[in-house]
């Protein structure tokens, strides 16, 4: 086994760091989590699937499916109609518990539809799940330090995860706040973090990646005048919805800012097929070019920081604000995505394809 008898470090505790950590811990010599920032993550409740229950899974695809189309966010769950205050408070725990015990995104998805924008919801729905994780980490001090202070549950992405808090009652595996003791160097032997030197065989970087406008800013794409992409996003992405830049002609995005991020599987099907049409529509008039209008960006982008207003999460640092502290240039809090419904967003894309694309500057 590639771990057994190894010392490992893994630097971060975001979802790739939580997937790894909880599968290196279960053949490794002895591991080193350095945590910077702690992620609240719920259980993924995954489990093998006989060939019965498979076929059962597949007959109902098409029913799946189409409640993809409806949701919220194109997964099987969506936010529950009521307010958290609105129900008594046994009934309240109740759901959380079911939620907590139930497979998928249902506790972030399908949580009370105001869970991620009243602050006292959120505070009280945040606390049930710390209380998870103090029940699930034996130790007190170890519990408190995987236990997000500056953030509520679910203002950023959610990451699941199978036995990853009971890696922390392992006896060779230990917990590095790197708040208390930042890494100085790598060394030839491993980590120097403040007065402490480790010595490891692997170290595993699980730093994130840059994420929404990162794969962009790596291409050096210049529109109209050799304008750089990366130039005129400097103070966040202007798009049309998600999908075109003014003055970047004949460039088409799939799941760029601005879009309905969710399912990305069932979004960019949407993307795909809207970008299609008008392939298809411009290879039929004969067009060269089509761009969106300045007016148009201006209002997508206006449209998409005021559906922004109010939710706890844009007052959050991370990747969906545009926040990479990893990433030079990276850490002016911006609105990056679509924070509406993928139903509403699909309707105002439709609707400028059923009108010929007129909001477009076709040539």
């Amino acid at each position: 086994m590639l771990f057994e008898g190894k010392r490992v470090a893994v630097i971060g505790t975001g979802a790739t760091g939580v997937q790894t950590i909880q599968e290196v811990a279960k053949t490794v010599g002895h591991l080193t989590v350095f945590q910077r920032t702690p992620n609240w993550c719920a259980p993924l409740h995954n489990s093998k699937i006989d060939a019965e229950t498979m076929a059962k899974i597949r007959a109902g695809y098409p029913e799946m499916f189409r409640r993809c189309q409806e949701t919220f966010a194109c997964f099987l769950h969506t936010p529950d109609p009521r307010n958290t205050f609105e129900v008594a408070p046994e009934e309240r725990e109740a759901f959380w518990e079911k939620l907590y015990a139930s497979p998928g995104f249902g506790i972030w998805q399908g949580n009370f539809r105001d869970i991620l924008i009243d602050r006292e919801a959120n505070a009280q729905l945040s606390e049930f799940v710390a209380n998870k994780i103090r029940g699930r980490v034996k130790d007190p001090n170890v519990a408190e330090k995987l236990i997000p202070k500056n953030h509520g549950f679910g203002t950023r992405r959610v990451p699941l995860e199978t036995h990853y808090y009971e890696v922390y009652n392992q006896p060779n595996v230990q917990l590095v706040d790197l708040i208390e003791t930042p890494i100085e160097r790598i060394t030839p032997t491993g980590i120097k973090a403040s007065d402490t030197e480790y010595a490891f065989d692997i170290i595993i970087y699980a730093t994130g990646f840059d994420a929404i406008t990162g794969s962009f800013d790596r291409v050096d794409i210049r529109g109209v005048d050799g304008v750089r992409l990366k130039d005129k996003w400097s103070g966040g992405p202007q798009t049309y919805l998600g999908v075109l830049v003014q003055a970047f002609p004949n460039m088409l995005m799939l799941m760029g800012p601005h879009t309905a991020l969710g399912n990305i599987p069932r979004s960019i099907e949407y993307n795909v097929d809207w970008v299609t049409g008008l392939l298809r529509f411009a290879q039929v008039h004969d067009l060269t070019r089509v761009e969106a209008t300045e007016a148009g960006v201006q209002s997508w982008t206006d449209h998409v920081k005021s559906l922004g207003v109010g939710l706890l999460s844009n007052e959050i640092d991370s990747w969906m604000t545009g926040i990479n502290r990893n990433v030079e240039g990276k850490q002016t809090r911006i609105i990056a995505r679509y924070s509406g419904s993928a139903p509403a967003y699909r309707e105002r894309c439709d609707a400028v394809a059923a009108t010929d694309y007129r909001e477009l500057a076709l040539a």
